[in-house]
């Protein structure tokens, strides 16, 4: 997959969610999948920031996406449920879902973490994904070949002190999607998969590493070869897989 290259028109048949577009990789991700013909479903806490990206995106003449403002801090299952007819109204069906939306937390030992911040991670983190993906499958079943994308992260996959939330919601991460492609691997079309980013530049990084210079860190714009080719057709028989971006 490191030497894929996509054809200008490869997802033009796709209908794609992704979560966290209001900026770092999910926005570049918008950006990026757009200009390979998706059609595209852009969730978002931040409602300005949808519209901004919603703009860019419609100013490059490409495929109008659909933004829904949705905070998953407190989101409900009724608020998943109510995509979920959205979306059958509109497509019928789901190709790609891009579960990216994540907090970082804080960065302190387990004895001092406050469990507030706790479920407010795991929330976000792990609650949606598992939220979104569960309620959408008969949706992404209904295509013909379809693709889900969780996000990992290197602390999700060896513990390291003071990461608290953050690493136990990627711990947990890499275990459902391992779940999920197991349980889907006979009985579907639909492939699920986990994307490690390593470290790119972005808020959460510098939140999370405020003295490194961010110079030395790829953009999310640089790392989206993989995010193309998983939601390609061609990647069809990738299942199961835990992979870095970098």
């Amino acid at each position: 997959m490191d030497d894929f290259k996509p054809s200008k028109d490869c997802l033009k048949d796709k209908t794609i969610l992704i979560t966290g577009t209001g900026s770092g990789i999910g926005r570049a991700a918008a950006k990026t999948l757009s200009q390979f013909g998706a059609q595209l479903i852009l969730l978002s806490k931040d409602l300005g920031k949808l519209e901004s990206l919603y703009e860019e995106i419609v100013e490059q003449g490409l495929k109008e996406p659909l933004i829904h403002p949705m905070d998953f801090e407190g989101a409900e299952e009724e608020q998943y449920l109510k995509i979920k007819e959205a979306i059958k109204d509109r497509f019928e069906n789901l190709d790609g879902l891009i579960n990216n939306a994540g907090i970082l937390g804080e960065k302190k030992p387990l004895e001092q973490y406050q469990y507030s911040t706790w479920k407010k991670v795991l929330n976000v983190n792990l609650d949606s994904a598992f939220l979104l993906t569960k309620t959408l499958l008969p949706l992404l079943n209904h295509s013909k070949l379809s693709s889900v994308v969780f996000t990992s992260s290197g602390v999700g996959r060896k513990g390291r002190a003071y990461w608290g939330g953050y690493a136990i919601s990627k711990f947990a991460i890499e275990g459902m999607m391992e779940v999920f492609a197991d349980e889907l691997e006979n009985t579907s079309k639909i492939r699920v998969n986990c994307i490690n980013p390593g470290a790119v530049r972005t808020k959460m990084r510098e939140e999370a590493y405020p003295a490194e210079d961010p110079e030395t860190n790829p953009l999310p714009e640089d790392i989206m070869n993989l995010y193309v080719y998983l939601m390609c057709d061609v990647s069809k028989d990738i299942n199961g897989q835990s992979i870095n971006a970098q």
